[in-house]
């Protein structure tokens, strides 16, 4: 008697990055599939950065609100992005993970202490679900300066990759790798990766409307912030023979579908993060105005609480991190928060002083602090110009762009073009995020886990700080 025809639909979603508003949705739109797909299991996986703290859900809640809302929605597997593990401590993490009602699968970071994963993460898992057995095996961007810091080990990916498909390979019905490490880098492991039906992907927040098929795994992407659905559906004759792709697709998510659950639970958090973020941290007696587009006092007040936090001679920072002025009065962490989002570090420099001054020119261009940036933990919405602190910058505002022999004093003395300065900076630079000659600087430390709002918390802390983020940088000089 020959067996009965089996099929088995795998719903994925990536990088939703605490768009809560879309979570309710993505439930109702899962619960859909569902009942479409008629028989055979159904089963939903994330790709990692379902975690922000740009949202005020996750901040205030630090991140329960994500594992809550992944509980309720029916994940069957997930793993981690960048933004679960680098911007969450060791001890922060363990606790969230402890109450998720699924595994997370991770094969490329252990724990320093141990070499092994932390007892929340396993390097692969099998699931079973109506007699099928579904490999899932998963690995994260290789961050490894940043992981090291935070008392992780990162492993190379595909070398970590190809140990668990092997070792699944043999055991399961069907092969899934969930990969937050970009589409170039899936596209590479799909040539390279023996037996693996898909590859779940994320991190470069890539929609792929079909599949991409390469030497038989299916390359897969459902876009950013849960706009989109991934849905796979895979068949076979009977038991015993192999599954085979009948159908791929990434499917748009409504933004109007509710359904009863997730959506008041959503609303909960936001109450509750809300009032956690009410802290009082600061009182004003004035308000600190933001110019994007050139020198301001709340752009130098980041400067100065960069430069006291990293010890360092002088520092530049982008004036685009922050969102909006600082107002006069009660100054809650939930208003910082809000002006500054981006889970940003800083980090130290050794750096030319040609180097210095080049970002600094750059820094009177329209083209510069205008620009518009995407990524490496930004937030904001333009790259902004330079803050300094400990330095003083002549210019002349009527010379065309890139004409402009700007004169730049250190502590005093002029700027030496050929000397290296220690300089503290932010750690999207070392990135060539916006002031790229920043990124030629050296021997970089990196300072984690506190971000921008954290410094200008102890910044707006120091007596005298209100009055030093008045005086002036940058000096005009008509001649």
């Amino acid at each position: 008697m020959e067996s009965a025809a089996q099929k088995i639909t795998i719903l994925h979603t990536n990088d939703i990055h605490s768009h809560f508003e879309m979570m309710s949705p993505i439930a109702a739109e899962m619960a859909k599939l569902k009942t479409a797909a008629g028989e055979g299991p159904v089963l939903l996986m994330d790709i990692g950065d379902h975690m922000d703290r740009a949202a005020v859900e996750t901040e205030g809640t630090m991140g329960q609100a994500n594992i809550d809302m992944i509980n309720l929605t029916g994940y069957d597997a997930v793993t981690i992005g960048n933004n679960e593990g680098l911007t969450f401590p060791h001890e922060i993490l363990s606790a969230l993970y402890s109450g998720i009602q699924c595994p997370v699968v991770c094969c490329n970071i252990l724990e320093s202490s141990t070499g092994e994963p932390p007892g929340w993460m396993k390097r692969h898992a099998i699931l079973d679900r109506d007699g099928i057995r579904i490999g899932v095996t998963g690995a994260t961007a290789a961050f490894t300066a940043f992981y090291a810091l935070l008392g992780w080990e990162t492993l190379d990916p595909e070398a970590a990759l190809r140990e668990q498909c092997e070792l699944l390979a043999p055991q399961v019905d069907l092969l899934i790798v969930l990969s937050h490490l970009g589409l170039p880098a899936d596209q590479q492991l799909a040539e390279r990766l023996e037996g693996v039906h898909a590859i779940l992907g994320g991190h470069t927040h890539h929609m792929l409307e079909t599949p991409q098929m390469i030497n038989g795994t299916a390359v897969c992407g459902a876009g950013k912030f849960g706009r989109y659905v991934g849905v796979l559906r895979f068949e076979r004759a009977g038991a015993g023979e192999a599954f085979r792709l009948a159908q791929g697709e990434c499917l748009a998510v409504d933004p109007g579908l509710s359904e009863h659950v997730i959506a008041p639970a959503a609303a909960l958090h936001l109450v509750h993060g809300r009032e956690v973020l009410q802290e009082t941290v600061a009182m004003t007696g004035r308000e600190l105005a933001l110019d994007t587009a050139g020198e301001s006092p709340f752009g130098n007040l980041l400067a100065q609480a960069v430069r006291r936090f990293t010890g360092t001679r002088l520092s530049l920072v982008n004036s685009g991190q922050l969102l909006g002025p600082l107002p006069e009065g009660n100054i809650t962490s939930g208003m910082l928060h809000a002006l500054c989002p981006s889970p940003v570090n800083a980090c130290i420099l050794n750096l030319r002083g040609k180097d210095i001054r080049t970002a600094l020119a750059q820094s009177l261009t329209e083209e510069f602090y205008d620009k518009a940036i995407f990524g490496y933990g930004f937030r904001g919405k333009v790259l902004g110009s330079l803050a300094v602190d400990g330095l003083k910058i002549l210019y002349d505002p009527r010379v065309m762009p890139y004409d402009n022999g700007i004169a730049v004093f250190a502590d005093g003395e002029p700027l030496d073009d050929n000397a290296i300065y220690q300089v503290g900076t932010l750690d999207m630079f070392t990135f060539r995020a916006g002031y790229e000659s920043i990124a030629n600087g050296s021997e970089a430390v990196f300072l984690l886990p506190n971000f921008l709002r954290d410094l200008l918390r102890m910044e707006l802390q120091r007596p005298g700080s209100l009055d030093e983020c008045r005086v002036a940088r940058w000096e005009s000089r008509v001649t």
